[in-house]
């Protein structure tokens, strides 16, 4: 990270943000810089890359100080998955290792959830997430055999904010505030 990388990134979407853009903007110019983050595989620091044996690792890069967004090294161990989860703002997907796959749920009517079309997601690519269009979905390590790391971008402290896990089968849905794994975040002006 000793290039500033991270750090570039952070300030082209914090003024991005400053013109309070909506999220088709956020969608297309936040985008193409969270693809230009994850477009050469040498700036994060090896901490934040660590897999756990059982669960998948959330890693906090950066919390904008006014909650406009967050930035999140997500570690996946071979294998790994997340249940059927929302997020309740806007998020990129960016991935920066191995492969993801996203698969995105649907309420309903009569109850439970309905998996839609699955995304498989190789190095450069972005997803994105949002309650106004497709908010709920499983991910997991597309890899048996190797870890996976993907950047998520989130418009607010991901960590910090309530949201909901659920039943796939019957719908039943319970709160959650995910936090991070790491106590210690980059320091991106003195990344030395």
């Amino acid at each position: 990270m000793s290039d500033g990388t991270l750090l570039t990134f952070v300030k082209e979407l914090s003024l991005l943000l400053e013109q309070k853009p909506s999220e088709a903007v956020i969608f297309t110019k936040g985008k193409k810089l969270l693809e230009n983050l994850i477009a050469v595989d040498d700036w994060l620091p090896v901490e934040f890359t660590k897999p756990h044996p059982q669960y998948y690792q959330q890693y906090l890069l950066y919390a904008d100080p006014l909650d406009r967004f967050s930035v999140v090294s997500f570690v996946w161990g071979p294998g790994q998955k997340t249940p059927l989860h929302n997020h309740t703002v806007w998020g990129m997907v960016g991935q920066l290792r191995g492969e993801e796959k996203g698969t995105p749920y649907h309420r309903q009517a009569e109850g439970g959830f309905r998996a839609g079309e699955a995304c498989i997601c190789p190095p450069g690519y972005v997803d994105t997430v949002s309650p106004n269009t497709h908010d709920i979905h499983v991910v997991e390590n597309n890899h048996l055999h190797q870890t996976s790391i993907s950047i998520h971008v989130y418009g607010s402290n991901i960590g910090r904010i309530q949201r909901s896990v659920f039943d796939p089968v019957t719908g039943a849905e319970k709160s959650f505030v995910s936090g991070y794994a790491n106590t210690v975040v980059p320091n991106l002006w003195n990344p030395g």
